[in-house]
């Protein structure tokens, strides 16, 4: 599909914004349902391919593919409204809701199931978010953001991962919550899953609690910020390195004034691009892990084991961010982000059409979310002192 886009398709994906009624009308326009309609087709067809490696009935698979794309059209549409928006709820969200709406209702159809293929469009869709983590963001973030993120990242990281040992969560749970803490939420957690083989039933429920968490915090870290008199840098850069999703980090910048919410959209971004490196040491480091025997694992095994699409992640993320022209890559931006969201939508309605509610709310007791709230706090306070001494004049001079 990447290789489509270089060579010229570029469809108009119509936008699902609203705030009213009236809008409506533009939404659910001709030109826009025949668009959608075209933008299924090809994503069917370039899915087929794929089912076919797989040895998936075919007939089937192309049967069932066109409502799961309108379940998940439908909850991105829902995410286009300018309420949800504001509040900072993704379409990752209403993805899920919509399948285990379907699923734990009247029950989803063995008909259905054909084409619920979460892993095969998670990966799709990581290989395409490869193409739009590109490394010039890193020389944009300055020493600054590199600075607080790769501290951030790492040392939250461990602390997380640590809280939740102690809570007895286990390492795949642990994985996905410290990631998801540590470096951009939704987007992270999502790509741990891949790269740890994780199950898809844990990454719904960490998906969730990061978004639950996120809405709150959007209103209260901008309050707090103004209460204790913090500079609008660093405002930003606590907002940029703790908020867990783009669109809340954006808004709660917005709150306190442009040059906080430019700070915070810098930081975010330089952690945003340690996404890809995550991603690889944590496909290496969950392949050599031998949980079944005491010898360690050869090549061949370690080979064997790794998730083959952090390679087409890689790649993707090399050809965008070396081998093209950037005003191709700019060309191209819109389109790749716009299909990598129809992936991870389609993605999540799979998650939502295969699990039973109850199963998710009582995952391991409630111990991951109590997890997640502890490491977020030291998430918190940490983020604020790295803020202090990178933005606030103490290790380079006042940032403004």
């Amino acid at each position: 599909m990447l290789a489509a886009i270089l060579l010229g398709y570029r469809p108009a994906i119509p936008s699902l914004k609203w705030a009213s009624v009236e809008d409506l009308s533009t939404v659910f326009s001709a030109d826009a349902l025949f668009a959608w309609v075209g933008i299924g087709v090809v994503c069917l067809l370039f899915a087929l391919v794929g089912a076919a490696i797989q040895k998936i009935s075919l007939p089937r698979f192309a049967l069932a593919f066109p409502v799961v794309f309108a379940l998940a059209v439908l909850a991105q549409w829902i995410t286009g409204n300018k309420v949800v928006n504001e509040w900072g709820f993704e379409y990752v969200i209403f993805s899920l809701l919509i399948g285990l709406l379907i699923s734990n209702t009247i029950g989803t159809p063995a008909w259905l199931m054909q084409a619920v293929r979460t892993e095969y469009f998670i990966k799709t869709g990581l290989v395409m978010m490869g193409a739009t983590i590109l490394f010039q963001e890193i020389l944009r973030a300055g020493a600054r953001g590199i600075v607080q993120s790769i501290l951030v990242v790492l040392v939250v990281w461990y602390v997380a991962f640590w809280i939740c040992k102690k809570f007895r969560v286990d390492d795949e749970f642990a994985v996905m919550l410290s990631t998801a803490v540590s470096i951009c939420g939704v987007s992270a957690a999502i790509a741990s899953c891949g790269a740890i083989q994780g199950d898809k039933k844990k990454l719904s429920y960490v998906t969730s609690v990061v978004l639950i968490v996120a809405a709150p915090m959007m209103v209260l870290q901008p309050w707090i910020a103004k209460w204790v008199g913090m500079s609008d840098a660093v405002a930003g850069a606590w907002l940029g390195g703790t908020l867990d999703t783009t669109g809340s980090v954006v808004a709660a910048g917005a709150i306190i004034s442009e040059k906080a919410m430019e700070g915070c959209t810098i930081v975010k971004f330089s952690q945003n691009v340690l996404l890809g490196f995550a991603a690889f040491g944590l496909s290496l480091w969950w392949t050599m892990r031998d949980r079944t025997t005491q010898e360690k694992p050869t090549i061949g095994i370690i080979w064997e084991r790794f998730p083959k699409f952090v390679l087409g992640f890689a790649v993707a993320s090399l050809v965008f961010s070396f081998l093209l022209a950037p005003e191709t890559v700019k060309d191209t931006k819109s389109v790749v982000s716009g299909l990598r969201t129809m992936w991870f939508s389609l993605a999540f309605v799979s998650i939502g059409l295969e699990t039973n509610f109850r199963d998710l709310l009582q995952m391991e007791e409630g111990r991951p979310f109590f997890a997640f709230l502890g490491a977020q706090g030291f998430n918190l306070i940490w983020t604020y002192l790295l803020a202090l001494l990178v933005f606030g004049g103490v290790l380079f001079g006042s940032a403004y």
